[in-house]
């Protein structure tokens, strides 16, 4: 505990950091419960693209035997091109946002390549897409969980600590104020009875 002085002074200061976390600790609160239900959602949103993942992932896995057939074309086709993410505010924290895949445009012969290529193409780019869209939302839950440990660090320093802490010292300088000008007025009443005795004196 930081050793306080007892004074007027140290007493304003005190109030004055009474009343500011005070202030600040509902905001702290609120912020809290508003990252632990984005989490939640998060979570849930994580939940479901696995799964379109695991489907996807079923359905590709159900004809990848043909993709011998044309390997060259479609590897050439879903090479993973530029992630584009954008940025979107949750509970006062930047967090990254996924929009698209955008893949290179490559030409091949229609006449020359198996019917099937074109939805091949088209499926495993969207698996290309929903894995980077995956590995956005997982970074969205870091960023998330990171803040939420740090506010609820700080939540629990100003609940547990500061709060009790400054109104203890409050408390100790006002008794300490208290006696002083309880002693005060003590020593004035004496001083005040010894003058009175002293003009008694000298009037016999």
């Amino acid at each position: 505990m930081v050793k306080i002085k007892f004074t007027k002074g140290e007493l304003k200061k005190q109030r004055d950091s009474l009343k500011q976390f005070l202030h600040f600790l509902p905001v702290l609160q609120l912020k809290k419960q508003q990252l632990q239900l984005e989490i939640q959602k998060i979570r849930m949103t994580l939940s479901l693209k696995i799964k379109d993942i695991d489907n996807v992932e079923d359905e590709v896995s159900g004809w990848a035997g043909f993709l011998n057939e044309g390997s060259d074309i479609v590897s050439e086709w879903v090479k993973k091109g530029t992630v584009v993410t954008g940025v979107f505010n949750i509970a006062g924290v930047n967090v990254p946002v996924f929009e698209r895949v955008d893949f290179e445009e490559t030409e091949y012969d229609l006449f020359l390549t198996p019917l099937w290529i074109d939805r091949a193409i088209d499926r495993i780019r969207g698996l290309v897409a929903l894995l980077e869209e995956k590995k956005v939302i997982r970074k969205q839950l870091e960023i998330l969980e990171t803040e939420l440990r740090i506010t609820t660090q700080r939540v629990n320093l100003f609940e547990k600590i500061k709060i009790p802490e400054c109104r203890e010292n409050i408390r100790l300088i006002r008794i300490y104020l208290g006696d002083q000008q309880t002693n005060a007025v003590g020593r004035s009443k004496i001083a005040k009875a010894k003058i009175e005795k002293l003009a008694l004196v000298g009037q016999v």
